[in-house]
């Protein structure tokens, strides 16, 4: 199952996604229980309505961000909580950040945040999405109890060698 297809070695991917849960955690707080300074659920709701986005867009955003993390951390459906990030992330640049450039309002001189932290959130969920999970991860070892075939068998297979069962 391509899903929960990934490489036990791959410390990368595992890097990834430890960091876009640790950036995603405190954002889905902030979202859905105003943790970290943030404006709670309903005040995002409100918010997400004035631009335009269904409720269960909204309610999905902030569900993703929040509980996506546990799952990142875990290392369980991770190419489905990065797919979900980024389009989360795609959203945000076309519904808020696009008019304010690129750069992020360091300064406080701009009408708010460019798009500079929600591409770089893109490209780290993309690589997730192709990579899959890493090591350390229940993708793992999912892939390794219901996935029919090692790593080892898969290397195996793709150099023509003979594999035994």
């Amino acid at each position: 199952m391509f899903i929960f297809r990934t490489n036990s070695h791959d410390y990368s991917a595992l890097w990834m996604r430890i960091v876009l849960a640790v950036i995603f955690f405190p954002h889905g707080a902030r979202k859905l229980f105003g943790w970290f300074g943030g404006v709670g659920f309903e005040t995002t709701m409100s918010l997400f309505e004035m631009l335009g986005v269904p409720w269960i867009f909204g309610l999905l955003v902030m569900l993703i961000e929040f509980v996506g993390a546990f799952f990142l951390l875990a290392g369980l459906l991770s190419r489905l909580v990065a797919s979900g990030l980024a389009a989360t992330m795609l959203g945000a640049i076309v519904l808020v950040q696009w008019p304010n450039g690129f750069f992020m309002n360091w300064n406080g001189q701009q009408a708010g945040e460019g798009i500079q932290f929600s591409l770089l959130a893109i490209g780290m969920a993309v690589a997730v999405v192709i990579q899959g999970s890493g090591a350390w991860s229940l993708d793992r070892r999912i892939q390794e109890r219901f996935g029919g075939v090692s790593e080892q068998e898969a290397g195996q297979a793709m150099r023509g060698q003979h594999v035994t069962a």
